[in-house]
Order: C-alpha cells, then sequence, then structure tokens
C-alpha cells in the first residue's frame, strides 16, 4: 500500500497518547474567553460550546460539548442536553446556509470502546456530508481529501452563528 504523507496525523495521534496529560480540550474550549482560529470555537452558549474538529472526518465536522466536563450522556442536567439539541439545529442551519451540504451525520462515540476519543467529556458530532464525497482516496489511498481550510471555515461559522444565522 502506498503512504501519503499527512503530517497532521502526528499531532492527532501525539494528542491521543497524551489525553491524561495535557487536560481536556473540551473543557479548554468552554472556559475560552471567546472564540479564536487557534481554538477553533465557533459559538458558545450558557451550557455548550461549538467547536470545529480539528482533525475532520470531513470539512465543516463540528463537535457540541457541554461545558462542563460530563462522561456519560445520561448523566446531563436536562437544560445542558435541551440546549445541545437546540444549538445542534442552529448548527444544521448555518452549515446548510454556508457550506451547502446534502446531508449529516450526527451523533455520538460514548466510551471509549465505542470508538470515543475523548471518553471523559460526552460531545456529540455534526459532519456534513455531499452527494458522491466518499470517493478512492479514503478506500483506496487511506487519505481524506479536505475542500476547505479550517482558518476559513472558523471564519465564516463564527460569523454565522453570531449573526444568528437560522435561529
Amino acid at each position: 500500500m502506498e503512504r501519503m504523507w499527512s503530517p497532521w496525523r502526528s499531532h492527532y495521534v501525539g494528542a491521543a497518547d497524551a489525553s491524561n496529560d495535557s487536560g481536556c480540550f473540551l473543557c479548554e474550549c468552554g472556559s475560552a474567553p471567546e472564540g479564536t482560529p487557534e481554538n477553533l470555537v465557533v459559538a458558545q452558549f450558557e451550557h455548550c460550546v461549538v467547536v470545529l474538529n480539528r482533525y475532520p472526518y470531513n470539512a465543516g465536522h463540528l463537535l457540541i460539548a457541554p461545558r462542563d466536563h460530563v462522561a456519560e450522556f445520561e448523566a446531563l442536567e436536562n437544560s445542558v442536553a435541551v440546549q445541545m439539541t437546540l444549538v445542534t439545529q442552529q448548527a444544521i442551519r448555518v452549515l446548510n446556509q454556508i457550506i451547502h451540504p446534502h446531508g449529516f451525520n450526527f451523533g455520538a462515540n460514548l466510551g471509549r470502546s465505542a470508538g470515543a476519543g475523548v471518553p471523559d467529556h460526552v460531545h456529540w458530532h455534526l459532519v456534513p456530508r455531499w452527494n458522491g464525497d466518499t470517493n478512492f482516496m479514503p478506500t483506496i489511498g487511506d487519505t481524506k481529501v479536505m475542500s476547505h481550510a479550517l482558518e476559513d471555515l472558523w471564519e465564516q461559522f463564527s460569523r454565522g452563528f453570531s449573526q444568528g444565522r437560522g435561529g
């Protein structure tokens, strides 16, 4: 199998190995005074935060996480779960207006055995999808091609949330 160089993967693998030592990045995002291109926070709400995934499955991949460090979905307070749901609806509207996906994958990996990269801080994934976005690159080339830069998406999504798009 031929390998293509993707240096960002080393940061992901290193972050996963050091996750117990470096603290929780979702807590850091939830306590950030503002969203920046460095922390990738695109919107903040009373109980939750919306963050661009630094290692996305697809362009525009968002994480919706409670501000508080909660490991189990069933332990979320009702007000937090409700706000996360409403914010997810708003995020879908913002994504539809800015990058026009044809559909979405939405869900959570609850626990390490279920594939959670951050098992101690529950969060939802919202992944925009386009007809035909799965091609030979991930299957044969073991590489995902991203069509948008994170910095550009951060700017557009931050503006979309702050302007109340879809609100």
